[in-house]
C-alpha cells in the first residue's frame, strides 16, 4: 500500500492506495499515522478511496488509529470510503464509531 501524506491547511490528508491487509497495508497504514501525530497533526483525514481491499488486521489499524489520535486530543475521520469498506464498517459496527464523510471539502469543513 502506498500512503500519500499532505497538508490542506491544518488539516493532514493521508490518501492511501492499494490493500490494507495484513502483513502489507496495515504497517504502512500505522506507520503513517504514527508520524503525522509525532509531528503534531491534530486533524487528520483519512482518504479511502483508492483502497481496493481491506481486512480485519486493516480494520484494527483504522480503530488503533482512531484511539492513537484521540488519545493525544487529536480528531481522525474518514472520507471517500468504496462500498466494500464501507459494508465492512458497518457489519462490525464501527461506522458509528469514525466520523466519515463522502468527500474531501466537506471532511476538512468538519473541523471547523
Amino acid at each position: 500500500m502506498n500512503v500519500n501524506v499532505r497538508q490542506r491547511g491544518d488539516v493532514t490528508v493521508l490518501d492511501l492506495k492499494g490493500k490494507i491487509t495484513i502483513g502489507s497495508g496495515d504497517v504502512a497504514l500505522r506507520n503513517a499515522v504514527q508520524e503525522v501525530m509525532n509531528g503534531g497533526a491534530m486533524k487528520v483525514l483519512i482518504n479511502m478511496h483508492d483502497v481496493s481491499t481491506i481486512d480485519s488486521s486493516g480494520i484494527g489499524e483504522l480503530v488503533s488509529a482512531y484511539t492513537t489520535a484521540t488519545n493525544r486530543g487529536a480528531k481522525l475521520r474518514l472520507f471517500n470510503l468504496p462500498a466494500k469498506v464501507t459494508d465492512i464498517l458497518t457489519i462490525t459496527q464501527l461506522i458509528t464509531v469514525f466520523d466519515v464523510y463522502d468527500n474531501e471539502d466537506e471532511a476538512v469543513r468538519s473541523f471547523q
